[in-house]
């Protein structure tokens, strides 16, 4: 289940906006085959010049940050607004990755579990002796795909770069995010 982490600036957060916060946030886990353990951090505003509100969430999940904020006059039209926001991004992944994987003729994407099939290996508990030391080791197991798929799951894990099989070439391939914000593609040579 997600655990809340409400703070307000020129507000002050009352049980009442708590509870509502929470309430219409938690309606995300039916996205979720498995509950998830993160922390929603809600950052509520009242801006007395113009006297509006502006509610912002942040959810980091192990394969994708959720991240939207709406302004309105009212606090709780604001809160209902981001909510839906943040269900629409949920449902906008969910349903590229599955139009991607029904036409590459692979499983339905699920949103739950490390994506791509990776594991984590433990680290080790040592102060590490020298700078160049591999101190976390991640092995995955590359699916094929196109580039733009890619693009997608490296977006969904919030990374900058990304490893997958082409499925055209066969071969390994890196996108990454480039300092413009476009993208890069590097294709190995076998």
């Amino acid at each position: 289940m997600l655990s809340f982490n409400v703070r307000g600036e020129n507000i002050e957060v009352t049980e009442a906006i708590r509870n509502y916060v929470e309430k219409r946030i938690s309606k995300l886990n039916k996205y979720f085959e498995e509950p998830q353990d993160s922390i929603a951090h809600v950052n509520l505003k009242v801006y007395p010049a113009d006297k509006t509100s502006k509610v912002e969430v942040t959810i980091p999940l192990p394969y994708l940050v959720l991240r939207a904020e709406e302004t309105s006059p009212d606090m709780y039209a604001s809160v209902d607004l981001v909510t839906d926001k943040l269900e629409r991004q949920i449902r906008k992944y969910k349903t590229k990755i599955n139009r991607k994987s029904r036409e590459k003729g692979i499983k339905d994407f699920e949103l739950t579990g490390p994506a791509n099939g990776a594991v984590d290996v433990p680290e080790k508990e040592e102060q590490p002796k020298d700078e160049m030391e591999v101190v976390r080791t991640k092995r995955v197991s590359l699916k094929p795909m196109d580039s733009e798929e890619a693009i997608l799951q490296m977006d969904m894990l919030g990374h900058n770069f990304f490893i997958f099989e082409d499925a055209e070439t066969n071969g390994t391939s890196i996108v990454y995010r480039r300092r413009d914000g476009r993208y890069g593609l590097i294709e190995t040579d076998e």
